[in-house]
């Protein structure tokens, strides 16, 4: 894997010949079946992608945030679906950050050679919504570690990960003084969690493995406590803006792709004896989303810089996911109104990834709680909630 930040071409052209060997065909059956992408991830893993933000000491590619960002839009412009792995990207915010230098030589290693895969994290919980300082997941402290307890909805992928972090409250809200205090980050090996973690799936409108976890007196010893006790809401955010980065990388993609698609289709088809191409009703939304993609991207390579200087990037963060996902959305739509009846047909791809672009507008984190943090935060007006 290429080395120089400014050689990100190279790095492109590799993923793009990597996801050339997995076309449409591969998508749309394991969209069909609900099923794992897993020879997709492995061979991911194999060339390095999926463990490019570990440090090289630990065995990964040591590279940096725009890097990344690349690998996730190279796979999601060419069609595949970058959910099924990502996670393992985002969660190197918290533990690379957070964790000791004991749990990194512990877990990192075995992460990059694609021994171990850390693709959950366990936050939402059904009760809580967008409020992660209400989680009523408890941990408390027990001779030798933790014991946990609780419920988490929409975690993804814990069917095909060996370690999952976790969020939990070990001091109960009504007893910090802060609402954001009193939360723990925790890495949890899901191999020995035996009956102590039940899943249940959750069937969504895309293929994402999302599940429901029931956690009953999961014990977890301490040296799997990620950074200090009650600190936990911190350390995540480590991984929540390098989540909110990765993804707005996915939606970039994502638009790309349908504009890609849109704009060939669009000298192809032939109505009324000419492209319809031709016709600015049809050429104008695509022109439009192509726009936005770019305006999209240049706010995530600011958030880019931000957060491989290791500067706050709260805000950039945060914008470049709604305006990105946005972006594909927009992007989505257009494609739709451009294939008209074959948009809707399985085997063109559209409808698959217009149901996938529809989810970041609403998750991570939903584009109005991305709205009111800018108003808060950002712009210093007053807190609405």
């Amino acid at each position: 894997m290429p080395t120089d930040r400014d050689d990100y071409e190279q790095l492109r052209k590799a993923v793009r010949s990597l996801c050339a060997r997995y076309p449409e065909e591969y998508w749309r059956k394991l969209d069909r079946d609900r099923a794992y992408p897993e020879d997709f991830v492995q061979e991911l893993t194999e060339a390095g992608f999926l463990g490019a933000l570990i440090p090289e000491e630990y065995g990964g590619g040591g590279l940096g945030m725009g890097e990344a960002c690349a690998i996730l839009e190279e796979i999601n412009r060419s069609g595949a679906n970058a959910a099924a792995c990502h996670a393992q990207m985002y969660t190197m915010g918290t533990l690379l950050r957070h964790g000791s230098e004991e749990q990194k030589r512990r877990w990192l290693p075995g992460i990059a050679e694609g021994r171990l895969r850390l693709q959950a994290f366990a936050v939402t919980e059904p009760d809580a919504g967008s409020d992660t300082t209400r989680i009523s997941t408890r941990a408390r402290r027990v001779d030798g570690g933790y014991r946990i307890s609780g419920k988490k909805i929409f975690i993804s992928r814990v069917e095909h990960s060996d370690l999952m972090i976790l969020l939990a409250r070990t001091t109960p809200l009504e007893e910090v003084e802060k609402k954001t205090r009193g939360l723990s980050a925790f890495l949890v090996d899901l191999r020995e969690a035996g009956d102590a973690i039940r899943v249940r799936p959750v069937d969504t409108m895309m293929n994402h493995a999302t599940t429901e976890l029931f956690i009953d007196d999961l014990e977890v010893p301490e040296e799997n406590l990620i950074g200090e006790e009650g600190r936990g809401f911190h350390h995540i955010l480590s991984g929540m803006n390098a989540e909110r980065i990765l993804l707005a990388s996915e939606s970039v993609g994502d638009a790309y792709y349908f504009v890609d698609r849109a704009t060939r289709y669009a000298g192809e088809r032939i109505v009324f004896d000419r492209p319809i191409g031709k016709n600015q009703g049809v050429q104008f939304p695509i022109a439009r989303a192509y726009v936005q993609a770019r305006a999209a991207a240049a706010v995530r390579d600011e958030a880019v810089a931000l957060y491989d200087a290791q500067e706050p990037c709260g805000p950039e963060a945060n914008m470049c996911k709604l305006l990105a996902s946005e972006a594909a959305w927009e992007a989505a739509n257009a494609a739709l109104d451009t294939f008209g009846g074959y948009g809707f047909a399985e085997e063109y791809g559209i409808e698959r990834k217009f149901r996938e672009a529809r989810l970041y507008v609403v998750a991570p984190v939903s584009n109005n709680m991305v709205l009111s943090y800018v108003g808060q935060h950002v712009l210093g007006m007053p807190r609405s909630f």
